[in-house]
């Protein structure tokens, strides 16, 4: 199954949106990880994907944003547009962004559409995504030098009702993409 792309001045009919994969959970669960993962068995699929990783975004497009509660507002705001978008150019989006707060993933929710948005929680234990911290900014957190960080001294509001919950803890990560690709061809 392929998608093509197709421009807001076609004259070929409008195209049904494709799916949002919206990846959440805490700092070191796997999201950049299986995300990327995922997008992979989608392209060896000739499936086009698009991977919106929240330091990517941090980057560029959410630059200008802080960790404040209304600056994360605003970054998954933005993240949800970019996958709406992408998703109506007939593209599977993988949003991979810790959206620690139940409203803002609820509204990212309404601005892709219900019936295009997957939640995935990567339910991975604290002390494990401790555990996997390269960067050392649980240490730091933990050290009063990072304000605002999820987990530590910021909440992280768990899904209530995920449509797809994963633990990396345990659950390898071809498991992880397999249950993924399942969601996916359910909904094709």
């Amino acid at each position: 199954m392929t998608y093509n792309s197709v421009s807001a001045n076609d004259n070929q009919g409008e195209q049904t949106p494709s799916l949002t994969f919206w990846l959440t959970g805490l700092s070191g669960s796997g999201k950049s990880t299986i995300a990327n993962a995922f997008a992979h068995a989608l392209r060896i699929r000739n499936i086009n994907c698009c991977v919106l990783d929240g330091d990517t975004l941090r980057s560029g497009i959410n630059k200008d944003l802080g960790f404040s509660h209304q600056d994360r507002a605003e970054s998954v705001r933005r993240a949800a547009e970019l996958a709406k978008i992408v998703n109506h150019l007939g593209i599977v989006s993988i949003v991979s962004l810790i959206s620690p707060f139940l409203v803002d993933r609820l509204n990212a929710r309404k601005i892709v559409g219900e019936h295009y948005f997957n939640e995935v929680y990567l339910s991975t234990p604290l002390a494990i995504c401790e555990q996997r911290d390269t960067k050392g900014l649980y240490k730091a957190a933990r050290g009063g030098n990072i304000p605002n960080f999820t987990g530590i001294s910021s909440p992280y509001e768990a899904p209530v009702h995920p449509d797809i919950s994963i633990d990396t803890s345990y659950q390898p990560i071809e498991e992880s993409i397999a249950v993924l690709l399942k969601k996916f061809y359910s909904q094709h």
